[in-house]
């Protein structure tokens, strides 16, 4: 279901079931983390989002994000080593309830400033029927932003734009969104990428320059892509629009977020941001300075022909893209 790293040469590969393998330079892989007894795992449930602490070679923190027996979200720390890491470590930080059992969203990253970013989707079915990702009020159908360093069993950053405001929860960040299944960070800029998936026409790419102050609202559900989802309701003042879209006309389903390549092995490739779809397998690319300027056109510039549920990066800034039948593949130019 995706692939990081935690500051070395090793990658770490998460399965929907519950296991997270370690994947060495000419090794086979080996477990690193093995819960599957907790984690309730099929369609779009199961382990879906792992980070590491920015300072994991010191402190041995890492972040998981799963939907339990229950089919609910849990967003946990466990401790490790970069050999293996302990299961009975575990310290649950966030429970979000699920109403349905589709639109867990999933991601999760550590923005510039050491913060954590928590994709969640708007608690499922079609259409958004609760209106979570207009609400203020519910975590769902939001990118939600913790601090770990600090707080029990965390704190919320004093620059969260909700904070203080008996209207709203103050660990939402953005909002807006249906499913953001995949976001990332440019390590060079600070920029915030989210992959959102769509209702049943468009899907979307959204992006926030750094540096990140948040309250953007991103549309949904008055919006699908840059359309209105209910002509009758259909408000667009405030709203931060995408900054690329695609339909699903040419078999295309459910867009999966990407990174910008900021590595060394494929200079041509540098400063444009990767993502693909889990039905059609493309990879597009686009230039994160155009995004930056506003206007982004994309291109598909590979097939795999798979359903790619994720696209990864390591240390050293080589992008990868990983497909559900569990292919590791780079990106190079």
């Amino acid at each position: 279901m995706g692939v990081t790293h935690a500051g070395d040469a090793t990658l770490y590969a998460i399965e929907q079931a519950g296991r997270i393998m370690r994947i060495e330079p000419g090794a086979s892989p080996q477990v690193y983390l093995d819960i599957r007894g907790r984690i309730g795992s099929g369609g779009e449930r199961g382990l879906l989002g792992l980070a590491f602490h920015p300072n994991f070679a010191s402190n041995g923190r890492l972040f998981v994000n799963y939907t339990n027996t229950s089919g609910d979200s849990r967003i946990s720390e466990f401790s490790g080593n970069a050999g293996s890491a302990n299961a009975g470590s575990e310290m649950v930080l966030l429970r979000i309830d699920q109403p349905y059992a589709n639109h867990n969203g999933g991601a999760l990253v550590f923005d510039k400033t050491g913060m954590l970013l928590i994709a969640t989707g708007d608690g499922g079915s079609g259409g958004d029927p609760q209106n979570n990702g207009q609400k203020l009020t519910t975590l769902l159908g939001k990118i939600l932003r913790i601090d770990v360093n600090s707080g029990s069993p965390y704190g919320i950053p004093p620059s969260n734009p909700f904070r203080g405001r008996s209207d709203a929860r103050a660990e939402i960040f953005d909002y807006g969104l249906r499913n953001p299944w995949r976001i990332s960070i440019d390590r060079q800029t600070g920029d915030l990428w989210i992959g959102d998936v769509g209702q049943n026409r468009l899907e979307e790419v959204d992006f926030e320059p750094a540096p990140l102050r948040g309250g953007k609202n991103f549309g949904w559900r008055i919006m699908e892509g840059r359309s209105c989802f209910n002509a009758s309701s259909c408000n667009r003042s405030g709203l931060t629009l995408p900054v690329a879209q695609y339909d699903q006309s040419q078999g295309d389903c459910a867009v999966t977020g990407g990174y910008v390549y900021r590595g060394a092995a494929s200079p041509k490739l540098r400063g444009f941001y990767f993502y693909s779809d889990a039905c059609s397998g493309f990879v597009r690319a686009l230039s994160a300075t155009d995004a930056r300027d506003g206007s982004a056109p994309s291109r598909i510039v590979s097939r795999t022909n798979k359903s790619v549920v994720s696209l990864g990066e390591n240390a050293a800034g080589e992008v990868f893209v990983v497909t559900h039948d569990g292919l590791i593949m780079q990106i190079t130019s």
